[in-house]
């Protein structure tokens, strides 16, 4: 099949402009945090600061008995508006709304820490980085910016916690031009305190994408550990199976 050339061009630019949409910042690695606690924590800080635009309409809200909280825990602490424990996590934000306000309707996150998984890092690795790096920039329309999506749709939701930060920049020569300067990034200047330390708003931004990773993936610990148990019990079948053929072709011999 013969495809015209312009159409190849376009093909051929698609992973590049792909790339620029998100940037190229240098991802973190997300701490591990498989404990319980973490992920009562990590789920406790997702219904109440990213339920409110974003939909995770693959997971229940009694799946979270599984993290060890009881029905009675997840209707106190985790059902703001009346649903019922056994509802789907979605939220009352109308896509016409998010779109008027956003200029795009925010992602269902059932997926996310799956679906952002690329050659630069894990899925987890690009939340953890991602809803650390917010600054402000009075330029855009919600007030802030982000150093992992540049130009990014949705405001710092978590900024009370972390405080209020600008970006310090830098004029340097281009690496592949020696006429020109670009702008690189030389860290984050503190403007103002938030309700956290630096320490504890990463920790807490790690429990935050543990449950999304868990939710991603409910029975992924089970998955892993039948796993260790199938693979134990091939390798003594594989080992039945070695000496069966050695004595049957000694017979042979």
């Amino acid at each position: 099949m013969n495809f015209p050339k312009k159409l190849i061009a376009i093909l051929a630019l698609l992973p590049g402009l792909a790339l620029a949409s998100e940037g190229t910042f240098k991802l973190d690695k997300a701490p591990a945090r498989p404990s319980l606690t973490s992920l009562q924590n990590g789920a406790k800080l997702f219904v109440n600061y990213c339920l409110n635009c974003h939909s995770a309409s693959s997971m229940r809200y009694n799946r979270l008995k599984d993290l060890g909280l009881s029905e009675e825990q997840i209707k106190e602490n985790l059902l703001f508006t009346g649903e019922k424990v056994g509802a789907l996590m979605t939220t009352a934000l109308r896509p016409a709304d998010a779109k008027e306000w956003f200029g795009v309707v925010p992602p269902d996150l059932s997926v996310i820490a799956r679906a952002k998984a690329s050659s630069a890092g894990t899925g987890p690795d690009y939340l953890y980085t991602y809803l650390r790096t917010f600054y402000k920039d009075d330029t855009r329309p919600t007030g802030w910016n982000n150093m992992v999506v540049p130009n990014v749709a949705m405001p710092h939701v978590m900024w009370q916690q972390q405080g209020v930060r600008t970006v310090k920049m830098v004029e340097e020569k281009d690496p592949h031009d020696a006429s020109k300067t670009v702008h690189t990034f030389k860290g984050f200047e503190q403007v103002a305190p938030g309700t956290m330390t630096s320490l504890q708003f990463d920790e807490a931004t790690a429990d935050l994408v543990a449950y999304l990773e868990w939710m991603a993936e409910p029975a992924a610990a089970t998955r892993k550990s039948l796993g260790v148990w199938v693979l134990f019990l091939m390798s003594i079948f594989a080992l039945f199976a070695w000496r069966l053929s050695a004595s049957f072709w000694k017979e042979v011999k």
